[in-house]
């Protein structure tokens, strides 16, 4: 399976962020062909060391890389990308990782 992992630092309006994420980012993601999972962080993201600058985490799982690579490619997908602009435009609100795995 390939996964899509965002991670979000804490935003300056944390209300804000969570109303757009929860009801219009994360709906318009659930329409991208191939979508298998959509997975958030629950709580405080907190590091080993300890308390961090990360908000949430989300996690969106695909068959494989080819499959996310066609979801990104249709309309769903454009307007999921596009949208993320909206409320994470550079990095440094957000990280996103792509990544295939395989069970050892």
């Amino acid at each position: 399976m390939a996964r899509l992992v965002a991670i979000y630092r804490k935003p300056a309006d944390v209300e804000a962020f969570e109303k757009h994420y929860f009801e219009i980012h994360i709906p318009l993601a659930k329409t991208m062909p191939g979508v298998r999972k959509y997975e958030v962080s629950r709580g405080p993201v907190t590091a080993l060391a300890g308390a961090s600058d990360i908000h949430l985490i989300g996690t969106v799982h695909f068959d494989g890389m080819e499959a996310m690579k066609q979801a990104f490619a249709s309309p769903e997908g454009r307007a999921t990308a596009a949208d993320r602009q909206l409320f994470a435009p550079d990095a440094t609100g957000v990280q996103i990782f792509v990544f295939d795995t395989q069970d050892v």
